[in-house]
């Protein structure tokens, strides 16, 4: 069995190339995990504290067999907004005056979200096997909360129709977000050798809003917990997907320590490592499309080219460049696990 070190990880987070580059994924599908265990086990989840422990058990178990030093998991914070779902369910935003806002219960939601997911993390932290760190934490940034209260063409409107409700909306939303940090790191934090959190800024070709609004409004929320996050000594993973390029500057200036998330048409892993590399960690690597559609052997040109143009330009850890989705064949993602542990030498 392999043995895992969450240190190999953890500095790569921290810029510093391992001699045995880490894996990485920021989701992996449960029904991934089943199919190649040939047990299933997801519906664990739901159920009481022991059964969570055996689900969380059988995931590291399952990470472990793939030879990660890490399992990712995070609990959404949006899972716990009150009327929220405008950001993925077609539903009007519960806040689009002062007056929404102003009686939003801002303050019931770290409430909720501490008993809601304490015991999700008690039981990860009593599954981890030796060696093995989490990776992870409180998930959704403040421009995710955001747009699940208010609707992401609202938002916009916003912007225009009302600015100061639009900047009170990220102040609140950043103070409620740091809120519920403080309470998971003082609770959980020795269960993360790496925290993170996802907020997707930016398409295909630019960011959803303009850069000077994520600099104004987005990345000032960031800071305190990135500086929350380095008061206990570990490092933070910023997973954003789309063309971030115009506020990669400012993110690093901020304090992230590592970076995930490439899509090839937006640029290719190696142009992160290389424009990054020298200030941050970089994690990702192959494109989630690539890993559904490319035969062996031209992933394996593939990862080959892209672990060789990646190696000396400070840490990085290897995986898709998003996700692995439910869709994601699982003898194409077994490919690629093989590919890139022989490039490991095991």
């Amino acid at each position: 069995m392999f043995t895992p070190d969450y240190r190999n990880l953890q500095k790569a987070a921290q810029n510093i190339e391992c001699e045995r580059f880490p894996l990485y994924e920021h989701i992996i599908a449960p029904s991934m995990a089943e199919a190649i265990l040939g047990r299933r086990f997801a519906d664990l989840i739901n159920g009481d504290f022991a059964d969570k422990k055996e689900y969380f058990r059988l995931f590291c178990e399952f990470f472990q067999k793939m030879g990660y030093d890490t399992i990712s998991y995070e609990a959404s914070s949006r899972g716990t907004l009150i009327d929220g779902g405008a950001l993925d369910c077609h539903k009007k935003g519960v806040i689009q005056t002062w007056e929404d806002f102003e009686r939003y219960p801002f303050d019931e939601i770290p409430v909720i979200y501490r008993q809601r997911y304490d015991e999700y993390f008690r039981a990860l932290a009593e599954a981890l096997p030796a060696g093995m760190k989490a990776v992870g934490g409180v998930g959704n940034g403040v421009f995710e909360l955001i747009q699940d209260l208010v609707g992401y063409m609202d938002l916009c409107y916003m912007s225009a129709d009302d600015p100061e409700l639009y900047a009170a909306l990220f102040a609140r939303i950043g103070k409620m977000s740091l809120t519920i940090w403080k309470d998971f790191m003082k609770m959980h934090a020795d269960s993360f050798c790496v925290l993170r959190f996802g907020d997707d800024l930016g398409f295909k070709s630019n960011t959803l809003i303009s850069a000077e609004d994520i600099r104004t409004h987005v990345i000032p929320q960031y800071k305190p917990i990135i500086d929350l996050v380095h008061s206990y000594q570990k490092p933070f993973l910023l997973h954003s997907c789309g063309n971030v390029f115009p506020v990669m500057e400012d993110l690093i200036a901020a304090g992230i320590d590592a970076k995930h998330s490439n899509e090839d048409q937006i640029a290719p892993f190696p142009v992160w490592v290389e424009r990054y590399g020298d200030r941050i960690g970089n994690f990702g690597g192959i494109d989630t499309d690539a890993i559904c559609r490319l035969s062996k052997p031209e992933m394996k040109e593939y990862i080959t080219e892209v672990v060789a143009k990646s190696k000396g330009h400070g840490g990085f850890a290897f995986g898709s460049g998003n996700s692995i989705p439910h869709y994601v064949p699982v003898e194409q993602f077994l490919n690629m696990n093989e590919i890139i542990r022989e490039l490991r030498g095991e």
